[in-house]
Parts: structure tokens; sequence; C-alpha cells
């Protein structure tokens, strides 16, 4: 895969804080005597405002941020446990050595990413583009787009990591180049060959003229 710039999501994508992500919506849904498994089928890549709106269809605006705002804190506070994925942070610090821009593109807030990027030690990105940055959140290709203008390059020449269907289905309509993140929660998809890789242990990546080669081992 050629490309001159890599975004990456964050949550499943760079960190493993997918099990936590669930028991906290899990715990929302029983205490609003929701189906919690439908609310986790439901929320995977998309800003937690999309998940409180579509469950609570009948909430005002100031309820909906009240919601928002219980979510973020605790989710910002309980950070035990959540780890880099498996060669992670030197494949980011690897990209720094190379001067590759890069950047994430996360559904979360501003206050939980910095939270989970600070818990487990990753370098801080160039970009990072949170819920507070866009109007459309995933699958919609909004997120995408501003993180490769944020980068000043073309959406076409940025490969994009994303675990989740909507992740994907983001990075597919912004035109970025895809590569899969496989985890416990990936379901099937009709969106093609996508490279897909568990963690960063085997991905190499290396200069070539005015561009970056990747390479999956």
């Amino acid at each position: 895969m050629h490309c001159k710039a890599l975004l990456f999501d964050l949550d499943g994508t760079l960190v493993t804080s997918l099990n936590f992500v669930e028991h906290s919506w899990t715990r929302w849904a029983e205490m609003h005597g929701l189906c919690a498994l439908e609310v986790r089928n439901f929320l995977h890549g998309k800003p937690a405002i999309s998940t409180l709106r579509h469950f609570l269809p009948q909430a005002s605006e100031a309820e909906l941020h009240h919601q928002f705002l219980a979510l973020e804190e605790y989710e910002a506070t309980h950070t035990e446990g959540i780890e880099a994925l498996p060669g992670a942070s030197t494949f980011l610090t690897r990209l720094n050595e190379l001067e590759i821009p890069w950047g994430i593109v996360t559904s979360g807030s501003m206050k939980v990413a910095a939270a989970r990027i600070r818990q487990t030690g990753l370098p801080l990105p160039p970009v990072l583009i949170t819920s507070e940055n866009i109007i459309h959140g995933k699958p919609h290709p909004q997120p995408f787009l501003l993180g490769a203008e944020r980068l000043g390059i073309q959406p076409e020449q940025c490969a994009a990591f994303e675990d989740s269907l909507a992740g994907l289905q983001s990075v597919w309509a912004a035109g970025c180049q895809a590569v899969e993140v496989k985890t416990a929660h990936s379901v099937p998809h009709n969106l093609g060959q996508i490279p897909a890789l568990e963690d960063y242990c085997s991905i190499r990546i290396s200069p070539r003229y005015d561009h970056f080669f990747l390479s999956f081992q």
C-alpha cells in the first residue's frame, strides 16, 4: 500500500478499550431500562451523542447533553486496564521518526480521547479529530475528510486504520485507503478486499521517493 499520510481510529484500533466501552454503555442501558445488547450492537464507531439520540428519541437536547456529560465523565475517569495494542506505540513513534504525517480520528470526545492516550502512553498525535470537531459522525465521511484536510494530504493518499463497520464505511466514503484492525467485535462487510491486522507488530513502513510504502507481513 502506497500513501503519504496515515489516519487512525482510537478505540479498538490503537487501544484496547472496546470491552470497557461496552461495559459503560451496558451500565447506561440498564439504568434506562433499555436492551443492553441492542445498544452494544448499535454503538461501535459512532459518536456517543448519535447513540443517545437513537435510543432516547423523545429526549430534549438539554437532557441529551446531560446524559452525554455523565457518560463522558465516567469514561474519562475510568481508564484502568486500557492498553495500547501490541506494537502500536512503537509504530507511531516510527512515524514520527520518519516525519510521516499522521493523526487520530475518533468518535469520542477530546476529554475521553486524551484520557485514553495518556493512560496508554501513546505518542501525542499531530492531528486529533474528536466529536467536537465534526457535525456528521461515522459512517459519514466527514471525520476522515477533516483528518486528511488537517494533515494537508488528499484523502486518497491517506491510509486509514479502523476496526468498526461504521468506521470502515466512513473511510470508504471519504476515499481513503482502508486498513481493518480485527477485534472480537469485528463484523462481516461488503467493502471488498481490505488489508487486515490484529496488532502492529508485523506492519512495516518505509520511504519511497515522494510517498511511503506500507507492508503487512
